[in-house]
């Protein structure tokens, strides 16, 4: 109720003011062109006000055009982001049960070296291979070494030893298997890798 009192008073002080001061009348035009309705526009102001509007319009396109593309940009970084949290969120557990992987692996090969323990032994070998299936469905898969040419990108090799029954930098022995988890090496295999007699 203040607020249309107040401009009333505006209204009726710029009237009065046209008459005593034409400056002032000026400035109170001026001021209200901006707010005089579309029909009662003259041509010039009519197209200033169109061109107002196209920069304005202009403006929020560009603008428009930039967050979409933007948000295009944050989508595909998203689902990249989920897709690679997906596949090795497993990454971590994988690495810490390799080790135990590992030891049933060596107890294997010394029970059958050192005597015949069998109900040790199957009860190891069902237990690797229980272990070895759930590794597989998390997505790890070994790396492929013996009788393989030597691959510096998913072999470590320790030592070369002279072989001439197979050709140069093959792998003739696996100290200790390597694995990939879903295409990625998480661990290189370590072999021996032949070379010729000198």
């Amino acid at each position: 109720m203040k607020e249309e009192l107040v401009k009333i008073k505006i209204k009726d002080d710029s009237q009065s003011d046209v008459g005593e001061n034409p400056k002032e009348g000026d400035k109170s035009e001026s001021h209200e062109k901006t707010d005089i309705p579309l029909e009662k526009m003259t041509k010039a102001q009519l197209v200033d006000k169109i061109k107002q509007v196209q920069e304005s319009a202009d403006e929020n396109y560009d603008l428009y055009i930039r967050s979409q593309a933007e948000m295009d940009n944050m989508k595909k970084r998203f689902q990249k982001d989920k897709q690679d949290l997906i596949k090795f969120s497993n990454e971590s557990l994988v690495k810490q049960l390799l080790p135990v992987m590992d030891n049933l692996e060596n107890a294997i090969s010394h029970s059958q070296d050192e005597g015949p323990l069998d109900a040790l032994n199957v009860g190891v070998e069902l237990t690797l291979k229980g272990l070895k299936d759930t590794l597989e469905k998390a997505g790890m898969k070994e790396v492929k070494a013996m009788g393989e040419p030597f691959d510096p990108n998913c072999h470590e090799a320790i030592s070369e030893q002279e072989d001439d029954s197979v050709e140069p930098k093959t792998v003739i022995q696996e100290l200790q298997k390597g694995y990939f988890l879903n295409q990625r090496l998480i661990r290189p295999a370590m072999v021996i890798v032949s070379k010729n007699a000198a």
